[in-house]
């Protein structure tokens, strides 16, 4: 009798608990992030982030188990996966909420999903549009426009405010920041992993002195219960904020797609073009039910496929018991609200280190394109240079039409349509060969003539 492939090996029940429970660990500071940064930059009040975080923790461990255990043929690339809400979506859903009201982020997300959805198998196909110089181009445009938001949340939005800059304020990010260098670089095996959740942690445990803890929120928020759907009203779909989305969309199916097969090659499991699309349809599927739900579009969490690699514990199911888990955690709906009681500063602090840890990884996926190559190196130029602009000169479109803002304003939205347009146009077509062969002959050293016959 054949045994079953390593993915598929069912685990003692105790041990698929621990270690369904370090993946919850490792993956959470990370997902919960996401809505206390989007709460804190849309202005919502406490209790309203506490149902996000809710709503963000019952979606992602619904589609961890998807992703897991598989939906038929239909979603899930039955691979040992943890997912979350991804940090791509959050410069698009913060400015469609200032324009046109949470309604539209989540009609958009849903149209988003949609499309998705209908799109993951023809995106399966495609996926050599989207090479390490498109998906590295666009991780280091996030990682470094979402600085500024971390930025925001330690020294405040409003520069007349009277706690604008406030001293003690950023002294708690710092300390923050340190405790998370410390245990992140120091720390061994998962108490590295948990650097961040650690940080988190004792940053609470330092504003509790100062002052700037408030649990108004979590007495009135009841033990057990399920997110509202559509608690902002219904959905409306603004046609801009509907393209920035999409775009958004291709972008988590390209990093999905080098997820999943980098856990292929961790666990020695073929991944098809069959299973990326069911992967990526579990993408799509993720986005229509936070468009529902009122949560984030979820991404294959790296830090988790780290974790498969150095554990070597390869086991779906594992992953299938750390997807119930976050459904249980979702369900709890106190629990949200006292994870959003964290002061802005800690958020702020470990956001620091979240943000820039995606624009070095960023990099590093850039490593992977041939940058000796001058016209790749000059896509990724350009393609970083037009989506910093807009983060960097604040106003630059606000003589624009207010619909196009939505585009124009979202760095991440202009540096994935440029990467990915130059890449189709100069790695896809004869323009490249004849750019290569114009540079070529440009640099190309003369040949040195024979004195004789001169």
């Amino acid at each position: 009798m054949t045994s079953p492939h390593p993915v598929d090996t069912r685990l003692p029940w105790h041990r698929l608990l621990i270690f369904g429970i370090q993946h919850v660990l490792i993956m959470y500071t990370g997902c919960v992030t996401v809505p206390l940064v989007f709460g804190a930059a849309a202005g919502l009040d406490k209790s309203t982030v506490g149902m996000l975080i809710s709503a963000d923790l019952l979606v992602a461990g619904a589609i961890t188990v998807v992703q897991s255990l598989g939906l038929g043929k239909f979603a899930g690339a039955k691979l040992p996966i943890i997912t979350g809400a991804t940090f791509v979506a959050m410069s698009p859903m913060i400015l469609i909420a200032k324009e046109y009201g949470l309604p539209a982020v989540y009609g958009s997300m849903l149209l988003g999903g949609l499309l998705g959805l209908a799109l993951a198998w023809p995106f399966a196909m495609i996926v050599r549009f989207f090479p390490p110089l498109v998906t590295g181009t666009v991780l280091t445009v996030v990682g470094i426009s979402l600085i500024g938001v971390a930025g925001g949340l330690i020294v405040g939005t409003d520069p007349k405010a009277e706690s604008f800059g406030s001293i003690s304020n950023i002294v708690l990010a710092t300390v923050v920041l340190l405790i998370a260098l410390v245990c992140t670089v120091l720390g061994r095996g998962v108490w590295s992993q948990l650097g961040i959740l650690i940080a988190l942690i004792a940053g609470v445990l330092i504003a509790i002195p100062m002052g700037l803890i408030s649990l108004d929120g979590v007495s009135g928020a009841a033990w057990l219960g399920a997110p509202h759907p559509f608690y902002f009203g219904a959905p409306e779909f603004p046609i801009t904020a509907v393209v920035a989305m999409s775009i958004v969309m291709a972008v988590v199916f390209a990093e999905s797609t080098a997820s999943m097969l980098a856990l292929g090659e961790i666990t020695g499991k073929k991944v098809g073009r069959a299973d990326i699309a069911r992967g990526l349809a579990g993408d799509g599927l993720s986005a229509i039910l936070a468009g529902v739900f009122n949560s984030f579009i979820d991404t294959v969490f790296n830090q988790n496929v780290g974790a498969v690699a150095q554990t070597r514990v390869y086991s779906r199911y594992v992953t299938a018991v750390s997807g119930g888990l976050l459904i249980l955690l979702g369900l709890l709906p106190r629990f949200g609200a006292i994870v959003a009681a964290v002061p802005k500063p800690v958020v702020g602090g470990v956001g620091l280190v979240l943000f820039a840890t995606i624009a070095v990884i960023g990099i590093d996926t850039l490593r992977k394109a041939d940058l000796s190559d001058r016209v790749n190196l000059t896509i990724i130029a350009v393609a970083i240079g037009i989506g910093l602009v807009p983060v960097l000169t604040k106003g630059m479109f606000d003589k624009f039409p207010s619909a196009a803002e939505i585009l124009l304003n979202s760095g991440i939205t202009l540096a994935a349509a440029t990467a990915f347009l130059l890449n189709l146009l100069f790695n896809h077509t004869r323009v490249g060969d004849l750019a290569r062969g114009a540079i070529e002959s440009a640099t190309a050293k003369p040949e040195p003539q024979d004195p004789i016959t001169t």
